[in-house]
């Protein structure tokens, strides 16, 4: 019989905390940097969620905000804060979608009002690579 024997490996890796879940990434090997992380999930879902109340209210299925809110059991407040998320700069709205969005932006930072004209939306937000 032959004895037993292990063998451990390691791993070189660091875990970023981002709101509601745990990233690992890798470290950058042989001058080629790692894969990017996937978009926050929270970030889209609030996106989508608020581009899809700003639909709604378009095509006039609800009157109001507080029409809308009592339809769809949410507080006023929160879903006027979620209609305020379809005012974000396109450039900003796609860098969240692919992912590129700094780590320190979070859903409370993007629910805060900002600007309305898209390039003051961008001092606050400048680690995000803006593309042409």
């Amino acid at each position: 019989m032959t004895a037993a024997t292990s063998i451990t490996v390691r791993v070189p890796l660091a875990i970023r905390h981002r709101p509601g879940r745990k990233t690992v990434v890798t470290p950058m090997t042989d001058g080629v940097a790692p894969v990017t992380t996937r978009a926050d999930p929270t970030l889209v879902k609030a996106l989508a969620r608020g581009f899809r109340y700003q639909r709604m209210l378009d095509e006039g299925r609800y009157a109001s905000i507080t029409e809308m809110a009592v339809a769809e059991r949410l507080e006023r407040g929160y879903l006027s804060s979620l209609l305020r998320l379809t005012l974000l700069a396109p450039d900003i709205v796609t860098a969240i979608l692919d992912g590129r969005q700094p780590e320190c932006m979070t859903l409370t930072m993007l629910m805060r009002p900002s600007p309305v004209c898209w390039e003051q939306q961008w001092p606050g937000l400048r680690p995000i690579a803006r593309t042409p």
